[in-house]
């Protein structure tokens, strides 16, 4: 993929954010040297990519604890530009670290955090912090990170590795979350076109007939061409609460000759079938 006439890159706000680290990575991958945008909502930088030529985005696509992230396949399956496709994805560790500006983790009496991270640190913060710990609730990470010059050096907030990074603050504790396999998929989406790499992903969506065993029957037509689904999920349609969307990926590009040969069997089964990407696993 040529990345050089990207001009600005749109991810999740706000800044110093999981959604940012993403973006990180796949900047330094693929060397693009584009100004970040952060968005406040999934919606505004899909609107924003699809109006805006030279633009990328970065959203989630899946959380291994909540599972897909609607709001991004529906607008994928939505947009009115069809050339917005994924290009890349990858998986970012949903880590929590306890940042502060002293070094002594032992002098801590306060923490400073949002609800949301509070709730996935909630057995380190009973188990490792003392009893009568003050808490303040802050909206988001990074301002709870910026608070911490409003309080003396016993405070501490919740963030993660970036946010330490960005405003200068020592990580006490590392990795303080709950559920250690906390983990969000996230892709990189454009209009830019993939080649294959001989190590490639396609994901699809697609939409059934209304009658008996119509789910099967395109299944049937992966398993006749032996391609393994390397994953399968389905969620409620909204405007029709009795149909389904289906997405699926497996190995391949759709460039390669087999793949393109499947698909076309697929969409003669499907109602209703968009390939949301092939790109480098």
């Amino acid at each position: 993929m040529d990345f050089g006439s990207i001009i600005r890159i749109a991810y999740l706000g706000p800044e110093a954010s999981f959604p940012e680290m993403a973006k990180d990575y796949f900047c330094e991958k693929y060397d693009i040297k584009a100004y970040p945008t952060p968005m406040p909502s999934v919606k505004q930088i899909m609107e924003y990519v699809r109006t805006n030529p030279g633009t990328l985005g970065v959203v989630p696509v899946e959380n291994s604890v909540i599972g897909t992230v609607r709001e991004t396949l529906d607008n994928l399956m939505i947009s009115q530009n069809q050339d917005i496709k994924i290009l890349a994805e990858t998986t970012i560790p949903i880590q929590y670290c306890l940042l502060a500006r002293t070094t002594e983790f032992y002098s801590i009496t306060g923490v400073i955090a949002n609800q949301q991270a509070l709730g996935q640190c909630s057995n380190f913060i009973k188990e490792e912090l003392p009893r009568n710990l003050n808490i303040v609730e802050a909206t988001n990470p990074p301002e709870a990170a910026r608070s911490l010059q409003n309080y003396n050096l016993t405070y501490a907030s919740i963030g993660s590795k970036k946010i330490a990074e960005v405003y200068n603050l020592n990580i006490l504790k590392e990795n303080i979350n709950d559920d250690k396999s906390n983990r969000t998929n996230f892709v990189l989406i454009g209009s830019l076109e993939t080649k294959p790499t001989g190590n490639d992903k396609t994901t699809l969506m697609f939409t059934t007939e209304d009658k008996p065993g119509a789910l099967m029957e395109i299944l049937n037509i992966f398993y006749e061409n032996n391609i393994n689904l390397s994953y399968i999920s389905s969620q409620q349609g909204k405007e029709n609460p009795n149909s389904y969307i289906f997405v699926v990926s497996f190995d391949g590009h759709v460039q390669d000759s087999y793949i393109s040969e499947t698909l076309t069997q697929v969409k003669n089964k499907a109602a209703y079938l968009k390939v949301m990407g092939s790109y480098e696993k």
